[in-house]
């Protein structure tokens, strides 16, 4: 028999406690400031039909669709012999991301409100290559508000989004915007033929991972002419020294149609509505920004950090999704953030506080009935302590060494005895410098937070 890997599938993880003590501080951070901007919690099903999933991505979005295959047509009959009914979930496949499950939800259901503003945190699956940040299984953070097309949905995304990286320690990190129609009159300023677009985005989509040589060679190798190519490229250049205001008059000037002027204008209106936001000096104007999901319809954002290639997090406008799926338009905006790419940056630049992985309280105790240690360890915890209880009766040397174990990390050892059972009192020991002292039982509270503060 061949060894069985005790590794998980790959690009997918287990999470010990001290990672998940991390990613837990991480969302309830995103949690709290999304509700404090008024947004609603949802959830929806790991899996959507294949008819939800399909066409709302773009052609190599639906090629990293993870899909569910059908059971082998002999388990099938086996099990309807015995009068199962048949389980399989054809045309079906895993959540790709949390928006068209959002769109499909809006359309479904008609008591939401009329402006609903959702989060949403929840792991999604792409068929992608993984790498340093990148995951086949992943968590995004979602915040969206649907049913207006008013700029301030815009400002309000991009402000909690900002809050939320302000209150975990980032303060480097730029909101880079743009714009689909004007990312389409670029296009066809540069003499692409409309049935290229989608194609050529792609490749401009790419930009930092391949840098502009690379798109170059990419939107050549997807048939745009090589002059058009160049000419792309230097439309969507933008100087490290140019302000905003500089770049959308030099755009203005050399593609003046109605189109990309509207589309200027709605990029210049986020950045005055998010001078008043937490959001206020991280929006940038990139003409290169292109985000590969082909449901967007408006402005664009995505987060960049200096340190990391990629980002941390992205979204836009998307007025035609909902419609897919109903019988009218419905507007929406939204912003995604990307749990794994925070973690990672959090990590390697030790922005975590400190935060504790075990219990407030080790139980120890000696030749005291197992019953009577039980009712104390419930006394400790009706008074808010998290306690662990030392599982067997042993030598207290060993039960304080496992108190101190990496792994465990108890902030302090309540000691139980025959002296502590008799007295109603225990004995509460300060595992990093052994200072100790005896208390009631039901004081032990204000003295385990009074030695941990």
């Amino acid at each position: 028999m061949s060894k069985v890997s005790t590794r998980p599938p790959s690009g997918m993880r287990d999470f010990l406690p001290q990672d998940l003590k991390r990613r837990r501080h991480v969302v309830d951070v995103v949690q709290r400031v999304y509700e404090s901007y008024g947004f609603v919690p949802l959830e929806t099903p790991s899996v959507e039909n294949l008819s939800t999933l399909l066409g709302k991505y773009g052609a190599e979005g639906d090629q990293l669709l993870y899909r569910i295959l059908k059971r082998r047509d002999a388990l099938a009959r086996a099990l309807d012999a015995d009068g199962v009914s048949e389980a399989d979930l054809a045309d079906t496949g895993l959540r790709y991301d949390l928006t068209v499950p959002l769109a499909r939800v809006v359309a479904q259901y008609g008591q939401l409100p009329r402006y609903f503003k959702r989060y949403q945190i929840q792991p999604v699956w792409r068929a992608d290559r993984p790498g340093k940040g990148r995951f086949r299984e992943f968590y995004q953070c979602d915040v969206d508000i649907i049913g207006t097309t008013s700029c301030l949905a815009e400002a309000e995304v991009c402000a909690a989004v900002a809050q939320v990286l302000r209150e975990l320690g980032f303060d480097d990190f730029a909101i880079e915007i743009n714009h689909r129609e004007l990312l389409r009159q670029l296009v066809s300023a540069a003499g692409i033929s409309p049935d290229l677009e989608e194609t050529a985005l792609v490749a401009i989509d790419k930009m930092d991972k391949i840098g502009a040589d690379g798109v170059l060679g990419e939107l050549e190798q997807r048939g745009v002419a090589p002059e058009s190519a160049r000419s792309l490229l230097d439309l969507l250049r933008r100087d490290d020294e140019e302000s905003d205001d500089t770049l959308a008059n030099r755009l203005r000037e050399r593609i003046a149609t109605e189109h990309a002027c509207a589309a200027i204008d709605d990029l210049l209106r986020l950045l005055e509505l998010s001078r008043s936001t937490p959001a206020s000096g991280h929006l940038r104007i990139a003409p290169s920004l292109a985000r590969g999901l082909g449901y967007y319809t408006g402005p664009i954002f995505e987060v960049s950090v200096a340190d990391l290639a990629g980002s941390l997090g992205g979204g836009g406008r998307y007025d035609n999704l909902v419609g897919m799926f109903g019988k009218q338009d419905i507007p929406a905006v939204g912003f995604s953030l990307g749990l794994e790419r925070i973690l990672l940056v959090m990590e390697e630049r030790r922005m975590y506080p400190e935060i504790g992985v075990g219990p407030d309280v080790l139980l120890c105790w000696m030749d005291v009935d197992e019953s009577r240690v039980l009712d104390i360890a419930h006394r400790l915890r009706s008074q808010g302590l998290d306690v662990e209880v030392y599982p067997q009766a042993t030598k207290l040397k060993k039960q304080l060494q496992y108190a101190d174990r990496e792994g465990v990390q108890a902030t302090v050892a309540a000691i139980v005895g025959e002296e502590e059972i008799e007295s109603g009192e225990v004995t509460l020991k300060r595992l990093s410098t052994g200072d100790q002292a005896r208390v009631p039982i039901d004081a032990a509270a204000g003295f385990v937070r009074g030695v941990s503060s």
